[in-house]
């Protein structure tokens, strides 16, 4: 299957303008438009609407995409993840401070992450 990944996308594992560092390899489907976006810098550069985010109980959705060998994931397993369950490759950690943008979570200082 193959997955349109929106925004400025600047190669073919989903690194975006904003996050190209060698562990960006996700893209997020976005609730609000079911658009796979590289993040939510891209989402807003692209789309007129606001960020709506996946509730827990929808956490079971398929709404995260390796990069590196184009499976989907579940929030729930990326979550728990640091690398992919597929094919192993490391998922940046310094995500974590941008679920609350994407998901219902509460959110992650930049400072708590360095702690854990």
């Amino acid at each position: 299957m193959n997955i349109k990944v929106y925004g400025p996308v600047v190669d073919e594992e989903t690194r975006c303008v904003h996050y190209h560092t060698s562990l960006d390899i996700i893209a997020i489907k976005f609730k609000c438009c079911e658009r796979f976006y590289p993040c939510y810098k891209c989402h807003e550069e692209s789309e007129s609407h606001p960020i709506e985010r996946w509730q827990q109980k929808e956490f079971i959705e398929q709404a995260i995409l390796c990069g590196h060998c184009k499976n989907t994931l579940s929030i729930k397993e990326y979550m728990q993840s640091t690398n992919c369950p597929h094919c192993g490759a490391k998922f940046n950690s310094r995500c974590k401070a941008h679920y609350h943008i994407y998901f219902d979570v509460p959110e992650v200082k930049q400072c708590e992450l360095s702690e854990k």
